[in-house]
């Protein structure tokens, strides 16, 4: 256990001393603080029915804005950077295991995610304090915005750390993840472009853009839940297995 938190302090420092984390504060924070903006736009057409923090969380083009592109820029250096630099070498001849490494990087990826989202709370304690009649907020809606936040971003991150495993150029690692993650965005609206009844229902049960529309009114389905946390253990197996190949290769 103690490899495992000197390995995750190593990653907090690598991340929180590179100008990479401000920048993705920076993108967050402005795309949700125009997020918000619409909120205080709709307040002001009146009263809000079911809740407006569901464009918050959920169902605004910011909300996945902010999921599409800040996972890539989060995720593109942990392996790619030490790849290009040479110190992978170093730790990969540590005495930690590929597992522990791996699981290491995504903890710390997974960890300033949730920093990323945890001041988003505020705006509701803001709109409940300035118009508590026309912004009601539903307590229960809001714990399954943030549980479809917390298991989406977590495959999400997966998924870049698996495209950083493959790569030594974090360019390449960032679009790669960029493309894929917007094919899983725009695989969401495949319900409604086809006639083909299994395709329906196979796109309602992979699609995130659906699930996230679910959470944020309030509906906590497993299937999605089961579906996320298999997923992210399967890419987290398939990185762990990309990293252990270099030794195969030497």
């Amino acid at each position: 256990m103690k490899v495992f938190w000197a390995l995750l302090r190593r990653e907090w420092a690598s991340f929180f001393y590179s100008p990479i984390a401000y920048v993705v504060m920076f993108f967050f924070l402005v795309l949700m603080g125009l997020s918000f903006s619409l909120l205080l736009h709709v307040l002001s057409q009146g009263p809000a029915t079911g809740g407006v923090m569901r464009l918050l969380l959920g169902e605004s083009l910011f909300f996945w804005l902010a999921m599409i592109m800040v996972v890539p820029i989060m995720t593109m250096r942990l392996f790619a950077e030490e790849k290009k630099i040479g110190t992978i070498e170093t730790l990969m001849t540590a005495p930690v295991s590929d597992v522990m490494v791996v699981l290491a990087k995504y903890a710390a990826a997974l960890s300033v995610f949730a920093i990323l989202w945890a001041p988003t709370s505020l705006y509701a304690i803001f709109l409940a304090q300035v118009s508590p009649a026309s912004a009601p907020i539903d307590a229960a809606a809001m714990v399954t915005s943030y549980v479809g936040i917390a298991i989406v971003g977590a495959f999400y991150l997966s998924l870049g750390l698996l495209a950083s495993a493959m790569t030594r150029n974090q360019a390449v690692a960032a679009v790669v993840t960029f493309v894929t993650l917007c094919i899983l965005f725009f695989w969401g609206f495949m319900p409604y472009y086809t006639r083909s009844v299994p395709i329906q229902e196979f796109g309602r049960y992979t699609s995130s853009l659906l699930h996230m529309m679910e959470f944020s009114r309030g509906v906590l389905d497993t299937r999605p839940i089961v579906l996320y946390v298999s997923s992210t253990a399967f890419i987290l197996f398939v990185t762990v297995k990309m990293v252990e190949s270099r030794k195969w290769r030497r």
